[in-house]
């Protein structure tokens, strides 16, 4: 599939999934983490612009809309950004601790904790159920769930 394409599947794949992506956003990429801290979990996916990674970040988004309940479930958004679409500031804030971004990688995971930790990466897609293993293993979500049980 030509570039073109994949991006024109990846920015439906988006609207699809209601996954938020920072080109059509006018935050930097940090204030829309800090808004989210304390209410909810993210999974930040960086991708360049080669069709590798364009492919990555679609396989990832495609595995995530089977999960939607299961998403909103666990109080999870899906950030995506793409190297080309990301602004200096961005960039910057991406390549610095804690999130530690190679520019030169394909394709980059984070799953970031309600508190704003970085709690897993990884670099090739993960699968949802891997990534709900986790996260129903952290103590935070433990008790989400057995408030919601009571």
């Amino acid at each position: 599939m030509k570039r073109y394409g994949l991006i024109s599947l990846l920015a439906f794949t988006l609207v699809a999934v209601a996954m938020e992506n920072t080109f059509s956003q006018k935050k930097s990429l940090a204030a829309q983490l800090a808004e989210k801290r304390d209410r909810r979990r993210i999974v930040l996916l960086y991708g360049r612009d080669s069709e590798a990674s364009q492919q990555y970040l679609l396989d990832q988004q495609n595995q995530f809309a089977r999960h939607r309940e299961d998403l909103a479930e666990r109080d999870l958004d899906v950030i995506v950004v793409v190297a080309s679409t990301l602004t200096a500031q961005d960039r910057q804030f991406l390549t610095a601790s804690p999130y530690k971004l190679d520019p030169a990688t394909n394709f980059q995971g984070w799953l970031i904790g309600k508190d704003g930790g970085i709690k897993d990466r990884f670099d090739k897609p993960v699968s949802p159920q891997a990534l709900f293993k986790q996260i129903d293993g952290m103590p935070m979500r433990r008790q989400e769930m057995k408030r919601n049980r009571g």
